[in-house]
């Protein structure tokens, strides 16, 4: 028997899947309306407060959601380089997959990082954040273990991790909509970028 509780949760879950199901390389969530969402989802409109305050806050929910669920992805590509080459190539396509299984949380937070609402650029910048946070983090620990002299510091990995970060990104902005091969051409071309920026960068 489901509980209140779990009936709400499935009701709020059915609203974001809605949402993310009417976004696509025409449809920029902005243009979402609430009795559009409502409908998708198969619940009265009025029922939608009980979940969200309003579209922004729904959308902000996705935000979070889309951050939360990439981080921990790379967390596991992490775990999953010791076993599987070296971190750039395990990295990237990791990342292609999280683009691949979620397409439209990645436009979201794509096309609403220049969008006009103010409110969703600094959530997703927030996002961006602890995601290039954890990769200097990480950048950093791989300095200590590798006990190497010429090693980056602290602000010099911070600048490689964001700079990292950027190309990623990129990458997936262009592979978003392409085909299987075109996303294969534009990961080796990610990696390879990413490889030249790390050698440059421990040159200087």
């Amino acid at each position: 028997m489901t509980t209140r509780s779990e009936q709400k949760q499935k009701t709020r879950r059915a609203l974001m899947d809605s949402a993310l199901e009417l976004l696509s390389a025409e449809r920029v969530f902005s243009s979402l309306s609430l009795r559009e969402v409502t409908r998708e989802a198969g619940i009265a409109p009025t029922s939608f407060y009980r979940h969200f305050d309003d579209m922004n806050d729904l959308g902000l929910a996705l935000v979070e959601e889309a951050g939360l669920a990439l981080r921990q992805l790379m967390r596991k590509a992490r775990t999953r380089i010791k076993e599987k080459g070296t971190a750039i190539d395990v990295s990237v396509d990791t990342f292609m997959e999280y683009l691949i299984n979620n397409t439209n949380h990645f436009r979201l937070l794509l096309r609403e990082h220049t969008g006009n609402s103010q409110e969703f650029r600094i959530a997703i910048n927030l996002e961006i954040n602890h995601f290039v946070t954890e990769l200097e983090e990480y950048l950093n620990q791989r300095t200590k273990l590798e006990e190497n002299p010429d090693a980056l510091g602290l602000v010099q990995d911070k600048a490689l991790a964001e700079a990292m970060v950027i190309i990623v990104f990129h990458m997936g902005g262009v592979a978003l909509d392409s085909s299987k091969k075109e996303r294969s051409e534009v990961a080796k071309k990610a990696k390879l970028q990413l490889r030249m920026l790390i050698k440059g960068a421990n040159k200087n």
